[in-house]
């Protein structure tokens, strides 16, 4: 239930947004948003696009891109560049997380940090109002570590 009440809040704030410059409300816009907020995991414009033709929406490239150029506007959407990858957005309203990113497998972890959280809730911050945050650590996942080790030990 909290799920629909963002995905409802979100869809308000994009349609403000778009009433705010005058652009069209079109369908296509609205099922781009709708899918992005339907999934927790980052993405790029590519899968974005093949998931959107899986699931019988016919909308171009171009489409993609031009909504979420305007998503990113609308601070509905944020685009992160890990590492040498492709850019990979993400869905926002609501969320505050850090990035653990692994520098060999470019696997993305997604981490909270309650402490931090609290601290921008304190009084301390009480003159700053926080919009998102987001903190990149680079380094090597227990993935690659593993496989790191077991490839030391067999050449020994």
């Amino acid at each position: 239930m909290p799920e629909e009440k963002s995905k409802e809040t979100v869809k308000q704030l994009f349609i403000q947004f778009l009433e705010a410059r005058k652009l069209r409300k079109t369908p296509e816009r609205f099922a781009i948003l709708e899918k992005i907020y339907t999934t927790t995991q980052h993405f790029d414009v590519e899968s974005l696009h093949e998931a959107m033709i899986e699931n019988g929406y016919r909308v171009s490239k171009a489409t993609v891109y031009n909504t979420i150029d305007l998503l990113l506007e609308a601070n509905l959407v944020r685009k992160h560049q890990f590492g040498g990858n492709l850019a990979q957005y993400e869905r926002v309203y609501n969320t505050n997380h850090h990035h653990l990113i692994c520098v060999k497998c470019g696997k993305v972890r997604e981490v909270k940090d309650l402490d931090l959280m609290s601290a921008l809730n304190t009084r301390k911050f009480n003159k700053f109002t926080t919009s998102y945050y987001t903190l990149y650590v680079y380094g090597v996942c227990s993935r690659c570590n593993r496989k790191k080790t077991k490839d030391k030990n067999e050449k020994k």
